[in-house]
């Protein structure tokens, strides 16, 4: 498939998709192109995208771009402009040692997306000056169901022997610090924190060894669930695909070994998850795999990787938070819709 017959194909459920992600006037039509433009010019620089994460994961010196740290987080987000660039969205690397406080990490401005090589602006700002968003804006995110024997255990079902997935909508994603709005047609919404994979370059048909190799970046995620309709519904559309059901974030880690992370889920500070990623019964490579062979992975894609046992119910004047260790931690205040 040539770059033109990719974008012919993709532009009409891309274009239809990818603006309305929650809360943000800045996810517009001209992001959502400006998102598909970036995902067919990875067809022209996917071969050296691919070799820049293979060093990146490496810890090669051919990074390419200065970096304040050795890991790598990217970070979309509202600017209030500078000097040389008027106010708007753009994305950045997040710049302070892994356990510094947000207070004192800054985010600097790179030219374009962060799919191929990183090049600056010359713009940085403290963290607390912008407003972050959802790292990207998906053209789906792809969950797994029942991933964690013991969550499965907690929801009455059998562990599944072959990945079960399910599609959230675009237009439930939202970012750190964005509302989860509770539909006045459940009268029980869960949390379920989870392990984010962002998708780097396009994946069809990919063999587990090389499936890592399409992966950008990992971050935290929230699969926000109307149980009462799940179970009423058996499939999992309605109940898992309202608006701000998929809070995604706080950024992007490019660099990390996502074997064995620990995942926490706390509402209103008190811990209600505490797992690892090593208890996948099925585990990232696999997933791509699957998936892959299932439907095409694009660049900015998410696939949500299953939760640990312990969801349950969340309510207006709620506070969650998911900290995914290695990545950081995402926080969404709940409120009625």
């Amino acid at each position: 498939m040539t770059t033109k017959d990719f974008t012919t194909a993709l532009a009409a459920p891309v274009a239809a998709t990818a603006p309305m992600a929650m809360n943000s006037t800045e996810n517009s039509p001209s992001v959502a192109a400006s998102c598909l433009r970036f995902s067919t010019e990875m067809f022209d620089i996917g071969d050296v995208t691919r070799s820049i994460m293979d060093d990146r994961r490496a810890g090669s010196a051919a990074d390419p771009g200065p970096v304040a740290w050795s890991i790598v987080r990217i970070a979309r987000f509202v600017h209030p402009g500078s000097a040389s660039a008027e106010a708007g969205v753009a994305w950045g690397t997040v710049e302070g040692p892994p356990a510094a406080p947000t207070e004192s990490l800054t985010v600097a401005a790179i030219d374009g997306h962060p799919f191929g090589p990183i090049s600056f602006t010359g713009d940085r700002w403290a963290l607390p000056d912008v407003r972050l968003l959802s790292p990207f804006l998906p053209s789906k995110v792809v969950a797994m169901g029942r991933n964690y024997a013991e969550h499965a255990k907690e929801m009455g079902g059998a562990a599944p022997s072959t990945p079960l997935i399910f599609i959230k909508p675009s237009t439930s994603v939202i970012g750190e610090g964005d509302a989860i709005r509770l539909p006045a047609s459940s009268a029980e919404v869960h949390y379920e924190g989870e392990l984010a994979v962002v998708i780097g370059t396009p994946a069809r048909n990919v063999a587990p060894e090389d499936a890592l190799r399409h992966v950008f970046g990992y971050a935290a995620g929230n699969d926000v669930t109307a149980r009462d309709q799940q179970r009423a519904d058996v499939q999992f559309t309605r109940a898992k695909g309202y608006d701000s059901f998929c809070p995604l974030g706080p950024w992007v880690e490019t660099v990390l070994d996502a074997a064995d992370l620990r995942v926490v889920t706390r509402v209103n500070g008190e811990v209600k998850q505490d797992g690892r990623t090593s208890q996948m019964i099925h585990d990232l490579p696999t997933q791509i795999a699957f998936i892959s062979a299932i439907m095409t992975l694009l660049p900015g894609d998410v696939i949500l990787t299953g939760t640990p046992a312990g969801v349950g119910p969340i309510v207006a004047g709620d506070t969650v938070s998911v900290e995914i260790e290695g990545v950081g931690t995402l926080t969404n205040p709940v409120v009625a819709a």
